[in-house]
């Protein structure tokens, strides 16, 4: 009765704390820890094998990502039938889902970003060191060119062209400007969701709630995905806009390439300031 008791006396606290997406575990002796910032240079990270394991993983869930996604975009652009009734709303799943399975698959061993734009928030929220970073941004997308080179290889030269390669560019209708803001704010949503779903304060203090990190992460890629594909066919993910443009290798799917580069990380910087200033200023309850 007595370990009972001490289950009642606890509840829900008696928990860990789970691991925030970033380098290392935070496993405190009590209910909540603050995590110490990582330092923005490791050199010790480089002789140890889990720093290259950790890349490894983060190119071929990027591998992954691209190959689904784009083989997806692929289906839905060529066929009026079949596949093509899917829509929108089918696209919009492919990716969410495989950024649900995918960093629940990796979240482990890198952290599951599989985007450079999620690197780029969790790096300013001092999660990750500037030499982890960089690696990872790196591997991304070199997994990310060969996974939409494999669907390429699939669909041949010609078709992969004519349906456009998956490639973002900015719809008709709207300007340069109107795609700035919708992959500033579809990022924001995304890296905003992220920290939140992998706060170890909020873990700590709704550890009697379970929380599948990757779940509202693939959701968010999926809303975002039904608002903003009709005007930039969703990037938020520049690992996933560069593949597709070398691939695809038109002159129209690089005119506005930059937007899918400077919109995820101004809207990835956006969500780590308002995470680190509003959201881990408010004061932990138990």
């Amino acid at each position: 009765m007595e370990g009972k008791e001490e289950d009642v006396r606890l509840g829900a606290n008696k928990y860990r704390e789970r691991q925030p997406i970033g380098t290392a575990a935070q496993v405190p002796d009590k209910d909540y820890e603050e995590p110490q910032p990582t330092p923005l240079f490791e050199p010790s990270e480089l002789s140890s094998w889990s720093f290259y394991r950790a890349g490894i993983a983060e190119f071929i869930a990027t591998f992954l990502f691209l190959y689904v996604s784009v083989l997806t975009v692929m289906g839905v652009v060529k066929s009026p039938t079949k596949c093509g009734i899917i829509g929108i709303q089918g696209i919009a799943w492919a990716f969410g889902g495989m950024i649900f399975a995918l960093v629940y698959c990796t979240a482990g061993i890198s952290g599951g970003h599989i985007n450079p734009a999620v690197t780029f928030g969790l790096f300013l929220a001092r999660k990750l060191s500037l030499t982890r970073a960089l690696f990872y941004m790196v591997m991304q997308c070199l997994g990310a060119i060969c996974g939409a080179g494999v669907v390429r290889g699939f669909e041949g030269g010609n078709q992969y062209k004519l349906n456009g390669g998956g490639a973002n560019t900015i719809a008709h209708g709207y300007t340069k400007g109107d795609g700035l803001g919708a992959e500033i704010i579809g990022t924001f949503v995304l890296v905003y969701t992220v920290f939140s779903a992998t706060d170890a304060k909020r873990s700590a203090r709704d550890s009697h709630v379970p929380i599948l990190a990757p779940l509202p992460i693939g959701f968010a890629v999926f809303l975002v995905h039904l608002a903003t594909i009709p005007i930039t066919g969703t990037g938020i993910n520049p690992a996933r806009s560069l593949g597709a443009a070398i691939i695809y290798n038109k002159d129209h799917a690089w005119d506005d390439h930059w937007v899918f580069w400077v919109g995820p990380f101004i809207g990835a910087a956006l969500a780590a300031l308002y995470h680190q200033v509003v959201i881990r200023a408010i004061p932990f309850k138990n």
